[in-house]
């Protein structure tokens, strides 16, 4: 691995960003040698190499990071970085026009600072971040964190991207010590969006929730703070409001589309909840669903529709696959 002082790393991440990023961190961040070497996640592993894991990994080493992506197999691996090359081609052509030659030389810096694996347990091993972002299954959860705690360094920092798990229980996997570096870090699809939702336990360290705030600035977020309550802040408002709209649907109130129109037209909503639901992924929201109908049985709000049910069966996902509420 190259190791850059941290003068000419602060610069490199400089030269990455596009000049309206660059004139708004000149503004709001003095980045000084001293605070860099004291706050600064530089390596970053993340475990899962899907839509999410691999948006996250894009924007960390776009904004400087080392970044390891670990799956479970080549096959995920190679479908991952793909992903990747296919949002930095998008995204560089909006930057720079048509010019192939500086689009290729974009897309390929961003790249060499991504490293991709199989080998889960060595990829934390010398990280200061990992960011866990594989399917919304406890199970599969509790297993990772217990495999991989045993194994990283005891200055790493874990981060969970769970949208619907409550933290507190996933930090059941790991050790008292570990505990202490574990928070969650919420982001949102597609991973451009520049929220993220930042959620601590009560073992948290405050160095450590302060770290992983200023690393969800420092990849361009605008990080908030949540407690670990259901869905956090902006699924708790947004599920709910997706299950009335499918419940209008499924009674034949009207018609999704006119649904979508009018709290577009109506509400001044961007998109539509149908559209949102596509967006998302219906695959997203029913995980989310099902885990709030094992922990609220009793909550009627937190119920899933029988349609959101079918969907996933069928595997009408939304965008992503082609085929959800609407066609693609």
């Amino acid at each position: 691995m190259i190791l850059f002082s941290a003068g000419n790393k602060i610069q490199s991440v400089i030269n990455l960003l596009p000049s309206g990023k660059l004139q708004q961190c000149q503004r709001s961040t003095s980045l000084s040698v001293r605070s860099f070497h004291k706050a600064y996640l530089e390596r970053v592993t993340v475990i899962g190499g899907g839509h999410m894991g691999s948006g996250i990994a894009q924007i960390s080493a776009a904004a400087g990071n080392f970044v390891t992506v670990a799956d479970v197999n080549e096959n995920a691996l190679s479908k991952s970085r793909q992903r990747m090359e296919q949002r930095l081609v998008r995204f560089s052509k909006k930057l720079l026009k048509d010019d192939a030659e500086k689009i290729h030389k974009q897309v390929e810096t961003v790249l060499s600072k991504i490293q991709f694996t199989t080998d889960i347990k060595n990829a934390v091993k010398q990280c200061d971040l990992v960011v866990e972002a594989i399917p919304e299954d406890i199970e599969l959860k509790h297993k990772l964190f217990e495999t991989i705690d045993k194994v990283a360094h005891e200055a790493t920092i874990f981060v969970t991207n769970t949208s619907s798990i409550p933290v507190h229980e996933l930090a059941q996997a790991l050790s008292s010590k570990r505990k202490e570096q574990f928070a969650g870090t919420h982001f949102f699809e597609p991973v451009t969006v520049k929220l993220l939702e930042v959620v601590r336990i009560p073992e948290t360290r405050e160095e450590v929730f302060h770290k992983v705030m200023e690393w969800g600035r420092f990849i361009g977020k605008v990080p908030v703070v949540c407690k670990d309550s259901p869905g956090f802040i902006v699924n708790r408002l947004n599920i709910p409001y997706l299950i009335n709209a499918v419940s209008m649907f499924e009674r034949g109130d009207a018609s999704y589309q006119d649904i979508d129109v009018a709290m577009k037209l109506g509400a001044g909503y961007p998109y539509g909840p149908f559209e949102l639901a596509d967006y998302v992924g219906l695959d997203v929201i029913y995980m989310i669903l099902i885990g709030w109908e094992r922990r609220f049985a009793d909550v009627e709000r937190f119920k899933c529709p029988n349609t959101i049910k079918e969907m996933y069966k069928q595997g009408r996902f939304g965008k992503k696959c082609g085929q959800g509420f609407y066609s693609y």
